[in-house]
C-alpha cells in the first residue's frame, strides 16, 4: 500500500473537520485562510483518493439503552474460514467492529449490547453458532477512556 501525498492545507482541513465534522466549509476556509471552493475541491479530491470515506454520526449508545461494550477474542478452527466467519459476523447488528489479528485470537470483535443478558444471548445464540469458530474469550469494557482519530 502506497502512502498518498497531501499537503499542509489538506492536513489542516482534515484536522478541523475531525474535531467537528458538521462545521461548514465556509468556516473551515476562514480557519485555513483559503476560499470555500478550495475546501470543497480539496475534500472532493481526498474522497476520490480514498483518504476520506464519508462522514458518520457518533451515537451515544448508552442513551439508547445499550450500556455494555465487550471485546471478544475469537479463535478459528482454521485460517481458511476467516472470510466466511467475517461474513456471518457482519449479519450480527451488535458486532460493530471486527479485526483480523495476530497473537492469540484470529479475530478481535467489539460488541455493543443492552446488558449482560443481551451479551450472553448474542454470544451463545449468534457468535458461537457460526461454523468455523472454535471458541471465544470475552472482555467487558468498564469505560472508554480515549476515542479519537489519528492526529495528522
Amino acid at each position: 500500500m502506497s502512502v498518498l501525498e497531501i499537503d499542509n492545507v489538506d492536513r489542516q482541513i482534515i484536522s478541523i473537520l475531525t474535531a467537528d465534522a458538521k462545521m461548514p466549509y465556509s468556516r473551515v476556509a476562514e480557519k485555513v485562510y483559503v476560499s470555500d471552493g478550495t475546501v470543497h475541491v480539496r475534500m472532493k479530491k481526498m474522497e476520490q483518493m480514498g483518504i476520506i470515506k464519508g462522514a458518520t454520526l457518533i451515537i451515544d449508545h448508552r442513551k439508547l439503552g445499550y450500556d455494555l461494550t465487550a471485546f471478544v477474542g475469537i479463535y478459528l478452527e482454521k485460517a481458511s474460514v476467516y472470510k466466511d466467519v467475517i461474513s456471518r459476523l457482519e449479519d450480527i447488528p451488535e458486532v460493530v467492529e471486527a479485526s483480523y489479528t495476530t497473537g492469540n485470537y484470529s479475530i478481535f470483535a467489539k460488541i455493543i449490547c443492552q446488558n449482560t443478558d443481551h451479551l450472553l444471548n448474542v454470544l451463545n445464540h449468534k457468535v458461537q453458532m457460526i461454523e468455523g469458530i472454535r471458541r471465544t474469550e470475552t472482555f467487558i469494557s468498564l469505560e472508554t477512556a480515549i476515542r479519537r482519530q489519528v492526529a495528522l
